[in-house]
């Protein structure tokens, strides 16, 4: 089962062999949500998975579910757990005997051909009609095999797919050409034996081909997975940490080891999971996890993630998270999960193929009725309908778009850009308006206390002041929180415990110190844009101007008895992101228009806004309102067309904008909520991301349409030259066969995608 299974018990991901085609995954998907009790399915063809989601109250078993995929023609398993796959995501089962098949098929074609090639010579040689028989019959026979037993499958089924229309066809060839053969006066006949041999050489090679480019847009998921190490060094629990000696561990199996285990990891050892460092420093690579070049340096009490590659230094660090609950299997789950989710135009392209090959056998039958009537001609009439037949074939029809999709979303994790959502490739694409939040987006998010600024004549000293409201914000990870308490540490003021603290959604944290001059008085630490509508609110920003001005971010410590009264000012330093300029100097050269959506003031936003080149600044804005900007900027129209606006955000009070938004990105160093809410997950903060992140949507979604166009061209413009005799059945096969190849290997022209770094 699947990492993704173990959130429910009613989910699960199959991996299924024997699709040739999207009437194979329309065919899978029909028949599956026929089962009483399936809620959902979608089936991937360019990854071969189904994942499927049982109704809650479902009584069927997944073995049930197995069986009924049998009887359609496909074989199915249970995906096993991250790391332990006996396969890759995209298995390789025209790997060596596909090769050795192509070989032999085209060692037996080459004396079939050779004629026709050394025709134009003007040298006349053929086989004769024995040797013929005898060379065709085991491309037809042996090495084509699959076709029949693959087309039968889905001919009990009650539906067609592409090994069907290749049986038929290259039977029709052979066929004929066996007929003449059987016939007195054979010498008068031509042979068809070259066509079938060749068709089924070209499909053996195609599929081959298919295999390895299947593979190759698979190779983000085979790389993170190689990222686990097997074993974990792991120290005896006995062993006090001031007695620890690098040399008193044992090895481990990686699924032996369990939360707050100390591990030890050797220099130039991967780190096997997510934990705190506990002893050494030391620089991790950590560029195949979040797309950051440079190893990042890393001392005690920091974090590391697991997968990661250890440089110079030893380190032991203490187990955190393990398997499915660490960051690197979070980002595979990520990775799996939109590349075998579909696109909203696959889905359209799904129902077509599911009456393509249908409607294909129906329109050779009407091509060979119809030659057979104006040429009087059975054999010219059988090869232009089996030309049909072999041209039409939807297999790269069904590849298109997810052949597209994951190498676009596989590149871009390699970049630290996670697409959660591939739907978002149809909208990105269209992005011309993109709205930041300030603090921990455009800004570094860690915020130093520059000032405090007392606002009456208090019975409090400066030290009661920062004593009192350490204590509100103990256990808090608010910035700003921490910048206060970080300040009140370095001045060694111990905190005042407050009772009955509470969280004010967007506005500030209250509570009751139980000591000093506020004792048991309510106290709000809160921002100055929720003092808006307070009458002393104009009073307060006149002893604060100086400090608004220059940009810095203000709070207010209060009472919230009756006559409140302000106590102090805090003022608080932010700096802007190294790059953040250049990242909205690129969005502009990409044509587009940038606003920043922030709760701060009005002199901190626009001064950000000012230094940084931003269009249009929202400021004071409260965390309910940020969705209802998002929405005024998407209907705001520029030459009566509609706006398409992306949000990014790394907070709480963010998740709302940035579900409302087109498409959300959310930085990795911000909360679960914003992460869940947004399509597209920044590992690291970089602000480069964000049009690295626009481009790569765009160039997907390009392929996407590039793949389409030419799937449609080789797929719809070859059926009238097939019917009227300008494609040989040899020549569509060969066609056909490329045509596959072709997409791919346009799909996987975007693993050469770099991003695009910023001065």
């Amino acid at each position: 089962m699947n990492t993704n299974t173990l959130l429910s018990s009613n989910f699960y991901t199959l991996d299924i062999n024997g699709m040739t085609c999207a009437s194979c995954v329309g065919r899978i998907e029909k028949n599956v949500l026929n089962i009483r009790g399936v809620e959902a399915i979608s089936v991937n063809l360019a990854t071969e998975q189904a994942r499927i989601r049982l109704k809650h109250d479902s009584t069927n078993t997944i073995e049930e579910i197995i069986k009924v995929i049998y009887k359609t023609g496909y074989e199915a398993h249970l995906s096993l757990p991250l790391g332990k796959s006996s396969r890759h995501p995209t298995h390789f089962s025209w790997g060596m005997n596909g090769l050795t098949n192509v070989i032999i098929s085209f060692i037996l074609a080459i004396p079939l051909v050779t004629p026709m090639v050394l025709m134009p010579f003007e040298i006349h040689w053929s086989l004769s009609p024995y040797w013929q028989l005898a060379l065709a019959t085991p491309i037809q026979f042996i090495l084509g095999w699959r076709f029949y037993i693959s087309g039968l499958k889905s001919l009990i089924a009650g539906v067609g797919n592409m090994d069907l229309l290749i049986a038929i066809g290259t039977s029709s060839a052979y066929g004929l050409s066996l007929y003449q053969i059987l016939t007195p006066s054979y010498d008068d006949y031509s042979f068809y034996f070259e066509g079938s041999s060749v068709i089924i050489s070209m499909v053996l090679l195609g599929k081959w081909l298919e295999a390895r480019a299947k593979r190759q847009t698979s190779e983000a998921i085979r790389s993170l997975h190689k990222l686990w190490p097997e074993n974990a060094k792991v120290l005896d629990a006995s062993v006090k940490n001031e007695a620890l000696n690098l040399n008193e561990y044992r090895v481990l199996p990686l699924n032996q080891v369990l939360p707050h285990d100390r591990i030890i990891v050797l220099p130039g050892e991967r780190i096997p999971v997510d934990g705190l460092i506990l002893s050494g420093q030391s620089h991790v690579d950590e560029s195949l996890l979040t797309g950051e070049s440079e190893p990042v340096r890393k001392y005690v009490n920091q974090q590391v993630i697991g997968g990661s590659m250890n440089g110079e230094g030893s380190l032991i660090i203490q187990a955190q998270a393990i398997g499915i609950e660490s960051v690197l299997s979070q980002i595979i789950s990520l990775v799996e999960e939109a590349q075998t989710q579909k696109a909203p135009i696959q889905q359209l392209i799904d129902r077509v193929s599911a009456i393509f090959v249908p409607s294909v056998i129906a329109i050779a039958i009407l091509t060979g009725l119809a030659n057979w009537l104006y040429l009087d001609s059975v054999s010219l009439a059988i090869l232009r309908a089996v030309s049909v037949l072999v041209i039409a074939c939807p297999c790269a029809l069904g590849l298109a778009t997810p052949a597209a999709i994951m190498a676009g979303t596989g590149v871009a994790a390699r970049f630290g850009i996670l697409i959660k959502d591939p739907q978002v490739l149809e909208i990105a694409h269209r992005i011309n308006v993109v709205a930041f939040d300030k603090t921990g987006t455009l800004t570094i998010g860690r915020p130093r206390l520059l000032d405090v600024i007392p606002l009456a004549n208090q019975s409090g000293t400066m030290q009661d002041i920062l004593a009192a409201t350490s204590g509100l914000l103990l256990g808090s990870e608010h910035p700003l929180a921490k910048a206060i308490l970080d300040f009140s540490n370095e001045k060694k003021i111990l905190p005042i415990v407050a009772l009955d603290n509470k969280a004010l959604v967007g506005i500030g944290i209250e509570g009751k110190p139980i000591s000093g001059p506020w004792a048991k008085e309510q106290l709000c630490l809160q921002s100055i844009a929720s003092l808006k509508d307070d009458p002393q609110y104009k009073y307060i920003e006149s002893q604060v101007t100086s400090a608004l001005l220059a940009g810095h971010t203000v709070s207010i410590l209060r009472t919230q008895t009756i006559g409140s009264s302000p106590i102090a000012g805090f003022v608080f330093g932010d700096e802007i992101k190294t790059n953040a300029k250049q990242a909205i100097d690129a969005l502009h050269q990409l044509g587009i228009r940038t606003a920043m959506i922030s709760g701060d003031n009005t002199f901190s936003a626009n001064r950000v806004g000012k230094i940084i080149g931003i269009d249009e600044v929202f400021a004071q804005v409260m965390p309910g309102d940020k969705a209802e900007i998002i929405e005024k900027l998407k209907s705001s129209a520029v030459n009566n067309d509609r706006q398409w606006v992306a949000m990014i955000g790394d907070g709480i009070n963010d998740a709302p904008a940035l579900a409302k938004a087109d498409v959300g990105m959310a930085m990795s160093t911000g909360t679960d909520v914003a992460i869940q809410s947004a399509e597209i997950i920044l590992m690291r903060g970089d602000l480069s991301l964000v049009p690295n992140a626009i481009d790569i949507s765009k160039r997907t979604w390009n392929k996407i349409r590039q793949n389409l166009f030419w799937a449609f061209i080789f797929n719809i413009g070859g059926i009238p030259l097939a019917a009227l005799g300008y494609l040989s059945p040899m020549f569509a096969g060969s066609a056909m066969a490329l045509s596959s190849f072709f997409v791919l290997s346009n799909a996987l022209l975007l693993k050469r995608w770099r991003m695009r770094i910023l001065n």
